[in-house]
């Protein structure tokens, strides 16, 4: 018995190591003050370091504590992009947090708390777990989305986040509830499958699927429950809104997948069309296609058009889970890869957005810049290229996955759509460069500092040269997608 704790503490090892990581760095915080910004953001990252070393080299594999926490391909490969982007996201932050007066010791620590909450929503096995995982998680995010204090705008950011994160919390828990007592106290993905295979469904089980659905779709701000998504990415300080486009976002999606496969996956169909599960996806990733599309081309801030750029892209995400197959998934991870990787180009560029008078966030700002800054311009129209899917870049191979895993999966009037919001929203990328590249020059960016380049750098040459790289990254997919079903 005592071995067999041991073992299941080994499965566990990142999670530990995070934890272990938050005390420490905390007491080192309380003990040095102010000034231990630097030295604990260096730790912090190091912690991560190590934790996605451990997933790289260690065997973590099976079941910990009955089936709470599951240790798997899909997990580690998942963990390991979070992670990731955690850190580089941490990097990044280091100029910006010393301008806007955020460069507290508690904002690393906070970043390691959720990075904790999300390697055990990744692993979960249960309802519970699931839950606890998630919580950890949202906490540590509405703290940081209010992080800048002095900022109206970041406080309004947490107040909202935090108000509708407790409803999608509250909607989440009642869904569970529901599927507990209907499926006579399951709430292990294994035993509620069972459960959920019987024909005709109990009605309880389909209400309670769809409360659980609805509750996570607003961690990945898929559409009706997007609201909070331009607001907060654009009140919270803009290295916190990379790590909510970037590293929490994969979380999130990370446990829709898990669920949906593992739990919901057998679930019988509803009155003799698509199961339950399955019309639901459909339903949010039309909208969330569709919505994204439409409300972007309105918008003059760069941080709310991502924003609506990333409800568009959970759509073409949900796109491909809503194959529910193999390649579904592999096409889905592959997607949130090729995506992360954008993303903290784009940010690291917004970041590098300085004027003498301080940051700006207009898109007109940029009007000119590649005659003032070519390699800041030409590497950001990089990105609006390939979010736009333009080839060869790596985002028309994300969408060339998720597209043809739904037409395989005969799932064709969904695939047509998609490209449809595709082009729709090829106008607000296609326009950014027409400002770069065409307009006068309003001013000049102050000089980028080194950690931003290096982003920018790395993010532009995965996105040029991914149809290369992109071979490598496929049997981890696969394996990664293979190990859920």
């Amino acid at each position: 018995m005592h071995m067999d704790i041991m073992a299941q503490f080994m499965l566990i090892l990142p999670e530990l190591l995070l934890a272990a990581g938050i005390v420490v760095l905390m007491l080192i915080g309380a003990f040095s003050g102010e000034r231990s910004y630097t030295v604990i953001t260096v730790l912090a990252i190091g912690v991560m370091i190590a934790a996605v070393i451990m997933l790289i080299t260690l065997p973590l594999q099976g079941t910990a504590f009955g089936t709470a926490l599951i240790c798997d391909a899909f997990g580690r490969f998942m963990k390991i992009m979070a992670l990731t982007a955690a850190f580089i996201v941490l990097i990044m932050s280091v100029g910006a947090a010393r301008a806007g007066k955020f460069d507290k010791f508690e904002f690393p620590v906070l970043v390691l708390l959720s990075c904790l909450g999300m390697l055990l929503m990744i692993s979960a096995g249960n309802m519970l777990s699931l839950y606890l995982g998630l919580e950890l998680h949202s906490l540590a995010l509405y703290v940081m989305a209010a992080l800048d204090r002095d900022n109206a705008r970041s406080a309004e950011a947490g107040l909202k986040y935090f108000i509708l994160g407790s409803l999608a919390s509250g909607l989440l828990l009642y869904g569970i509830s529901l599927l507990y007592g209907y499926s006579g106290g399951h709430i292990d993905f294994t035993g509620l499958s069972q459960v959920l295979r019987k024909d005709p469904p109990q009605l309880g089980l389909i209400f309670g699927l769809v409360f659980v659905l609805a509750g996570l779709a607003f961690k990945i701000s898929a559409v009706p429950f997007h609201m909070w998504t331009p607001d907060v990415y654009e009140g919270a300080p803009t290295p916190i809104s990379a790590f909510f486009a970037t590293a929490a976002k994969i979380a999130a999606v990370a446990v829709i997948v898990r669920l949906v496969i593992m739990c919901f996956g057998a679930a019988a169909p509803v009155a003799g069309s698509m199961p339950a599960w399955q019309q639901i996806i459909v339903f949010i990733a039309l909208a969330s296609m569709f919505l994204g599309a439409f409300a972007g081309i309105a918008q003059r801030n760069i941080k709310r058009l991502m924003a609506y750029s990333s409800i568009t892209h959970i759509g073409y995400i949900l796109v491909g889970l809503a194959a529910g197959t193999i390649i579904g998934v592999t096409s889905v991870l592959l997607y949130l890869l090729i995506y992360a990787v954008i993303m903290l180009g784009c940010f690291a560029f917004i970041l590098a957005m300085n004027t003498e008078s301080g940051p700006v966030e207009k898109i007109d700002d940029l009007a000119g810049l590649s005659r003032t800054n070519p390699f800041m311009a030409g590497a950001m129209s990089l990105f609006m290229f390939s979010l736009a899917g333009i080839p060869p870049l790596s985002g028309f191979f994300g969408k060339w996955y998720v597209f043809s895993a739904a037409v395989q999966a005969h799932f064709v009037v969904l695939a047509v759509a998609g490209m449809i919001a595709a082009v729709i929203a090829a106008f607000y990328y296609l326009r950014i460069v027409k400002i770069m590249w065409v307009d006068e020059p309003k001013g000049r960016f102050l000089a980028m500092p080194k950690e931003l380049q290096l982003v920018l750098w790395l993010s532009g040459l995965f996105t040029l040269f991914y149809f290369l790289a992109g071979i490598w990254f496929l049997p981890w997919a696969e394996t990664a997608a293979k190990s859920l079903f």
